[in-house]
């Protein structure tokens, strides 16, 4: 697990504009458009729409319209109250021949249209679907000019039966569409035909035109929304992970993982060493100098040059076993981690490790029982009460987290990161005032790491004391760039600069600046391409926004990081699929977001 454990940096970037009730999946539309404050975000929380939870909100829209001189966007009431004479009307209709109705008037010939329109809309009332697509055909052929609502109406007809003709449902859409583009019911319908064939780009495009037509005031539109997002990016993340190749994630993230384990001293040669023994030690240095790449190759090396001892197997094991997790392969870490504790049992970085996948798989009761047995092999191993209260953080127990935090630095009182998360599960239980005192006393038995300075100022962040977590940041800053060569600075105060700066001044380009130079230095750092995502969208700049969320899904490690990334990547897409569609809309929400600015 990367150290520490306080909310990560990477999902309070993504989170950020969420938390505020800024606009993240259509972010300057919603933000601009929302009456009353009411903002869409992203969230997979809400239950699935129903059909009939629509057709019920449609008939619900249907009490409260009312004619309009100027209908646009236009809903399309599907049903209009009747009057007896109307009734009269609709006996007399029913006998026209063909001939007689060629010979109307245009005028007549549009009364007889809306008179099959009403006959539809009354079989449609009665879940008489098939009857009702005879009427809605017949006042189409019929009218001179077809109202957009006609081919609404029937394509409402085509939803509803079973099974959906999906179709036909789309042909229809798209003529009253044609006819009228900012017809909203012709979008939901057509966006639900879109999802039943799991064209679910298509589908997005629609209910996101739509949502933002309804001013994000449709609960069941903006469902859908939400769901087909969800549909489409855990479809397409499963398609990413099949087919791209393993790789290692940023410097940035891999540092933090490696630094939540305190150093070991290499593991001695044997008197006649194997090339595998020898390779498998270049791979350890290369890891102490914090070069990823070559520790990797090596310790791939190492297995084919054969190991010679079973301790150095087990070694090796841990180390591929390790980076098979970073990139992503749990089911290949665990094999090894597990293989690497059948060679040397009391392994105790090896079941720490371990407990790590389990925890990734969800199962939190194997990661305990991996602690309790690498305790019983090794009472007095800090990591293991490290990592143990990293599990118990997550878990939202932080009184026992802290307690194991506190034991680890019993065990060893150099390791900063036990410190600096004592303080924070301290502030997550509410003892603020004990954090502080905690942080206090690590930085100056730290006085030359920068991660103090950096996790303190985050606290100080969430209390909104903007200027002393900017001088912490800062000095964390300075602490990482006089590290010494290989270790290149670590650039998560940088960001975190970035976030305090944009959230205090709202100054957008003092944060671009600090995400950009964290690029520049970590140009896979995950957290900074979020950030920057976001500050884009808050600047209406959707293209780039799109860019980095790009950028940020080429960089997810897990597959839940990649359903994360591909999310708020599609979701920025579809909004800038509207702006280009309506781009009369468009240039109003820029006028408005202007003067919102």
């Amino acid at each position: 697990m990367a150290a520490p454990a306080s909310p990560s940096l990477l999902q309070r970037a993504q989170d950020f504009v969420s938390e505020h009730r800024r606009a993240v999946l259509i972010a300057t539309a919603a933000a601009v458009v929302a009456a009353g404050g009411v903002a869409y975000y992203a969230s997979t929380s809400r239950q699935p729409t129903r059909r009939r939870d629509v057709e019920k909100g449609e008939k619900k829209d249907r009490k409260k319209s009312k004619k309009k001189s100027s209908p646009k966007p236009s809903k399309g009431p599907i049903i209009e109250e009747r009057t007896p004479k109307a009734e009269e009307a609709e006996l007399e209709v029913e006998k026209l021949t063909a001939e007689e109705i060629a010979s109307k008037s245009e005028k007549e010939r549009t009364d007889i249209a809306n008179t099959f329109k009403q006959k539809g809309n009354d079989a449609y009332r009665n879940s008489k679907l098939s009857q009702a697509v005879d009427y809605y055909t017949k006042a189409i052929q019929i009218s001179p000019n077809p109202e957009p609502t006609f081919y609404s109406n029937r394509a409402a007809c085509y939803v509803s039966m079973s099974p959906p003709q999906h179709d036909k449902v789309i042909a229809d859409c798209n003529e009253a569409l044609r006819l009228d583009k900012f017809y909203i019911k012709a979008l939901n319908r057509r966006g639900v035909a879109f999802e039943g064939l799991a064209q679910y780009q298509n589908a997005l495009s629609d209910f996101t035109s739509a949502t933002i037509f309804d001013k994000f005031q449709n609960q069941s539109t903006a469902a859908a929304v939400e769901r087909v997002l969800k549909k489409l990016s855990t479809e397409k993340a499963a398609e990413i992970i099949k087919s791209r190749e393993s790789r290692l994630p940023s410097y940035t993230f891999i540092s933090a993982y490696f630094a939540a384990f305190r150093e070991r001293p290499l593991p001695t040669l044997p008197e006649n060493p194997s090339q595998g023994d020898q390779t498998l030690i270049l791979a350890l240095e290369a890891l102490q100098a914090a070069d990823y790449a070559h520790a990797l190759s090596f310790v791939n090396e190492a297995f084919v040059q054969n190991l010679s001892t079973t301790q150095g197997e087990a070694e090796a094991l841990n180390l591929r076993g390790t980076f098979k997790f970073l990139m992503g392969d749990v089911d290949g870490a665990k094999a090894d981690l597990e293989e690497s504790i059948k060679l040397a049992p009391g392994f105790t970085q090896s079941l720490v490790k371990i407990a790590s996948v389990h925890m990734e798989q969800g199962d939190p009761q194997k990661a305990f029982q991996c602690f309790e047995d690498a305790i019983k092999s090794n009472p007095n191993d800090a990591d293991i009460y490290y990592h143990r209260g990293q599990v118990l953080f997550i878990m939202n127990e932080y009184d026992d987290a802290a307690e194991n935090y506190t034991k680890s630095s019993e065990l060893d009182d150099t390791f900063v990161f036990s410190h600096i998360q004592l303080a924070v599960a301290q502030y997550k239980a509410g003892k603020i005032a004990n954090s502080m005192a905690t942080f206090r006393r690590t930085i100056k038995s730290f006085p030359n790491r920068s991660e103090p300075h950096n996790y303190y100022g985050e606290l100080l962040l969430d209390q909104g004391r903007f200027e002393d977590a900017i001088e912490k940041f800062d000095k964390a800053i300075e602490l990482e760039k006089s590290k010494a060569p290989p270790h290149p600075p670590n650039v998560l105060s940088l960001v975190n600069k970035g976030l305090a700066t944009y959230q205090w001044k709202q100054d957008i380009s003092a944060a671009e600046k600090c995400c950009d130079e964290a690029l520049k230095i970590d140009p896979e750092c995950e957290a900074a391409v979020a950030t920057l995502a976001q500050l884009n969208l808050q600047q209406s700049r959707i293209e780039k926004a799109v860019e980095m969320f790009e950028r940020q899904v080429d960089l997810a490690r897990s597959e839940p990081e990649l359903v994360n990334a591909l999310t708020y990547q599609y979701a920025s897409k579809s909004q800038l699929e509207f702006l280009q569609k309506y781009p009369e809309m468009a240039e109003q929400l820029s006028q408005i977001a202007r003067a919102m600015a």
